[in-house]
């Protein structure tokens, strides 16, 4: 039950709807395209098995997981695949994609929260309050104890 991707597909969904469905637009797929064709061939001259997916649908299955934040489970589900084999694809593809200087945006959420936090002052308060607690009694504890062993 593969979803089937090809490229007449991906020319015949207009560019709103495609930004929809993927989150990017036509021309950004295009360049993730050609920047992981040249990685793939570079790739290819190690030993390895073949992957099962095109890398147009690997490229959708990684804007899916981007976008919808569900899990590799249900992907690899999707695109009738084992869950390590989503895990490793979408792993390559950000990875591939973060060392492309066209891509240095998405080099991770820690750089991004490095750049927030620049130069901002936090406040805490931490006035003491007092808390109200049930005083422990002798008696009532083993009248629980004696209810609970019947």
């Amino acid at each position: 039950m593969e979803f089937k991707w090809n490229l007449k597909k991906n020319n015949q969904i207009s560019d709103k709807n495609f930004l929809r469905l993927t989150g990017i637009k036509h021309t950004t797929f295009n360049k993730m395209l050609e920047i992981l064709k040249i990685e793939e061939l570079k790739k290819r001259f190690r030993r390895g098995k073949t992957n099962k997916l095109s890398l147009e649908n690997r490229i959708l299955m990684t804007l899916e997981y981007w976008r919808e934040y569900r899990t590799y489970f249900h992907i690899a589900k999707s695109y009738d695949i084992s869950e390590s084999s989503c895990y490793r694809n979408i792993k390559w593809i950000e990875d591939t994609l973060i060392k492309h200087p066209n891509f240095q945006q998405l080099t991770g959420q820690k750089s991004l929260l490095k750049d927030y936090f620049k130069d901002k002052t936090v406040i805490i308060d931490v006035t003491e309050s007092q808390i109200q607690r049930p005083k422990k009694d002798k008696n009532s504890t083993t009248q629980e104890k004696r209810k609970n062993t019947q």
